[in-house]
């Protein structure tokens, strides 16, 4: 590989096209680009949600291969086109295998491609499990202090599920300014919540509980935050969120049916996240309808929607590969500026149509 210091610059519309060439930015430099930056990355991924509500993108459905011999693992393709002042095409595949963690490595990994808006060449292949939890937690960051507006602002949080995206989304909440004066737990492994209990104790935390039970997590919680690997509804009481808090529902398939048609629904993308067994899809596929869904984020931020204060509010971000080209986007050109960019020599060999 070759480090290059600076960004070749793009030809014009008349102008011949280089040679294409091929970068590689491993996690390290990803998350040296990203560090220290949650409100870039906060409303970067806002005007992204603004561009894809205009209809400056193209987010095709997740294509989702599953295995008949592993049925908790999967890999997902999210292909995405986003337009704008830097816009760029890509794709990220991004798998889940939950057995992992048994094993000492974390359950998801991931690949992002970039590809060039003018010939389609791909030109980086960025390692993208950071990525995707970065944008992850800068959605729920950005839907927390969206949806929080006209209601008093959420003082206890409530983590169920304490993998890396619950980590991800304390960092951001954090880095943005949220203060809590209480802070709950709760994971079916136990050793995992003691894991996710100190790590927001060296983090400065001043009051954690880990919680027995889902209900007293739930009902002792203005903010509850769901990042679990459930893969159907696990959590069916109405009467938990009777105090009608603030649910980042990021994990999408923990919420019954029941409880989603008792509270107010916003989401990032109504065809996508009615899709794939989620929450909200389950009470489509139970009612026939989709009145039940109050709005996406972004009608929320350009205020056609209100989000009542009466009421539970559920936010299911099914997760655009927008946001994902958006940040690697950001992350590839902040690697350029720091003199990093490691290109790949030689990657495109057949370049003479005729030999």
């Amino acid at each position: 590989m070759t480090t290059v210091h600076s960004a070749e610059p793009r030809p014009t519309a008349s102008a011949p096209h280089p040679a294409p060439s091929f970068a590689v930015i491993p996690g390290a430099q990803v998350q040296r680009a990203l560090t220290g930056r949650a409100h870039e990355i906060v409303e970067l991924v806002e005007a992204t949600y603004r561009l894809h509500g205009a209809g400056d993108s193209v987010n095709p459905p997740s294509y989702f291969l599953k295995f008949p011999d592993r049925p908790t693992s999967r890999i997902i393709a999210l292909p995405a086109s986003i337009g704008g002042k830097s816009p760029v095409d890509g794709l990220k595949w991004i798998s889940s295998f939950p057995a992992n963690v048994a094993a000492g490595i974390p359950r998801a990994s991931a690949v992002l491609i970039l590809n060039d808006h003018e010939t389609g060449y791909p030109f980086a292949c960025l390692e993208s499990s950071i990525i995707s939890a970065t944008r992850t937690a800068a959605s729920a960051a950005l839907a927390a202090d969206r949806l929080s507006r006209g209601r008093p602002r959420p003082r206890r949080v409530g983590f169920f599920g304490t993998g890396l995206i619950a980590r991800y989304i304390h960092t951001f909440l954090a880095d943005t300014g949220w203060e809590f004066d209480q802070i709950g737990v709760h994971d079916l492994s136990a050793d995992s919540a003691a894991g996710f209990r100190l790590y927001l104790e060296q983090s400065g935390a001043a009051s954690v509980t880990v919680h027995d039970s889902a209900e007293q997590l739930i009902r002792t919680s203005d903010l509850v935050v769901f990042a679990t690997v459930a893969g159907e509804p696990h959590v069916g009481d109405v009467s938990w969120f009777d105090h009608h808090p603030l649910v980042l529902h990021v994990s999408l398939r923990d919420l019954a049916p029941e409880i989603v048609l008792d509270s107010a629904n916003i989401v990032d993308d109504v065809e996508h996240c009615l899709k794939a067994g989620t929450s909200p899809h389950l009470a489509e596929q139970r009612t026939g309808r989709r009145d039940f869904l109050t709005g996406t984020l972004d009608d929320v931020m350009s205020g056609r929607v209100t989000v009542p204060t009466d009421r539970t509010v559920v936010f299911s971000p099914f997760g655009l590969g927008v946001l994902d080209l958006a940040v690697g986007k950001y992350v590839y050109d902040e690697v350029i500026r720091s003199g990093g960019l490691h290109v790949v020599e030689d990657f495109f060999h057949e370049l003479r149509r005729y030999g």
